[in-house]
């Protein structure tokens, strides 16, 4: 055993007496047992005294040679590929069996039919990042990283690779702080890490690159439509909603329909879309983020607000139940005088459904006509994310009324 060459980052195949186990030799701080990365994903330690039989089947390669660059072909639109960090820009460590980024030109080996649609005329990264650590800073500045883009005529779209986890939060702010884009910019993703031989990012990546080369003026995230590799689908940015912890499918409209469905081959378009133009793009970035969310639970104690309000904050969006309601009947646990006495003094506070689906409608019931009468704004069907990014962006604005801009359909969202 000791003159094999288990080296971490060898792939090898390891006899015991009662299994056969075959993965990626990880780094050990155990000196008598094997760390091994199963093709599952999960990690197993092999005391090395039980190992019978070991065979290297792959060795760790060493980093590869630069590559010549891809010729530009004039007959192909331009685009521009912003990558910010998360799965899709990631990779397994084989020393510590951990996800870490990776070069950001390795993206394009996995998708290299996308060269076949488009020329990525330029790779840019303004900061490398999971999506959970990001926040209002960091879309502004990706919002300013899109702008030069925007306006160069040479360029024909953007797509920008993001983590899953906030996406539509990023998704929400550009779609503030840039507005109306005059050519298509495409956030994509992918749930499994590039090196992974069941990855999402290949089709994300095609597909993103068709949508960049279409005409549709509009940000949208895309990603895969069902778990096959077969379509995506084009969401509005600020109606998009991550639905599940790891299917390729986790993102879904929120009660609008896709723009578009695409797949290798075609972009079939699925509802009326901002034509493609050559308007300048200005952003507007202002921002306040002392803005939070509250979901509202049995039993929760409705004193959260004071506590927000002691901290500073301006606004807070409100998850409500049904289709208009918080609780209010026991006196402990009465949201309703602590809702009205907070937007007395200043707050602005607004409610989203959190049934995700659905749109709020507080005349129904009685409860809900009570709470209309605290000042609350009801942003009808809109998602959480996007509400409360858009009351930072509100709030950023001194000047504006606030409740009608909460209630004014800015860019789409409402």
């Amino acid at each position: 055993m000791k003159t094999l060459n288990l080296k971490p980052g060898n792939k090898v195949k390891l006899q015991t007496k009662d299994k056969s186990w075959e993965g990626f030799i990880l780094e050990s701080y155990d000196s008598e047992i094997i760390l091994l990365k199963l093709k599952s994903g999960y990690n197993i330690g092999i005391r090395e005294s039980q190992i019978l039989d070991a065979t290297v089947l792959e060795k760790s390669t060493s980093a590869p040679s630069p590559k010549e660059p891809t010729p530009k072909n004039d007959k192909l639109p331009n685009i521009v590929m912003i990558v910010t960090g998360g799965t899709i820009s990631s990779r397994l460590d084989p020393k510590s069996g951990a996800v870490i980024s990776t070069d950001k030109d390795a993206i394009l080996d996995i998708a290299p039919k996308i060269k076949e649609i488009a020329n990525i005329t330029e790779i840019v990264s303004p900061f490398m990042k999971f999506s959970e650590n990001m926040a209002f800073q960091d879309w502004k500045l990706l919002s300013e990283t899109c702008e030069p883009y925007l306006n160069n005529p040479e360029i024909d779209g953007i797509i920008i690779t993001h983590g899953t986890d906030f996406l539509h939060y990023t998704a929400a702010a550009l779609s503030f702080f840039i507005g109306k884009p005059n050519k298509p910019i495409a956030l994509t993703y992918s749930q499994r890490s590039i090196d992974r031989g069941s990855t999402d990012a290949a089709l994300n990546l095609i597909c993103s690159t068709k949508y960049a080369t279409s005409d549709i003026a509009e940000i949208a995230l895309i990603g895969h439509e069902t778990t096959d590799d077969k379509t995506c689908i084009a969401i509005q940015a600020n109606a998009a909603r991550k639905m599940h912890t790891s299917k390729r499918d986790t993102f879904k409209p929120i009660n609008v329909e896709p723009i578009a469905r695409i797949s290798k081959d075609k972009l079939e378009i699925l509802k009326t879309f901002n034509v493609k133009n050559t308007k300048k793009v200005k952003l507007d970035t202002k921002f306040n983020d002392k803005v939070a969310s509250i979901k509202i639970t049995p039993g929760s104690d409705p004193s959260i607000i004071e506590f927000y309000q002691q901290q500073g904050y301006k606004g807070l969006i409100l998850e409500i139940t049904g289709i208009g309601q918080v609780p209010s009947q026991d006196a402990k646990f009465n949201w309703l005088p602590k809702i009205k006495k907070a937007i007395q003094n200043g707050m602005i506070i607004c409610a989203t459904p959190q049934t995700i689906f659905g749109k709020l409608n507080p005349n129904i019931y009685s409860a809900g006509r009570d709470l209309k009468k605290t000042g609350i704004i009801f942003l009808e069907g809109m998602t959480t994310e996007t509400a409360l990014v858009k009351l930072a962006y509100v709030l950023g604005h001194k000047q504006w009324n606030k409740k009608e801009k909460m209630k004014e359909n800015l860019q789409e969202e409402c």
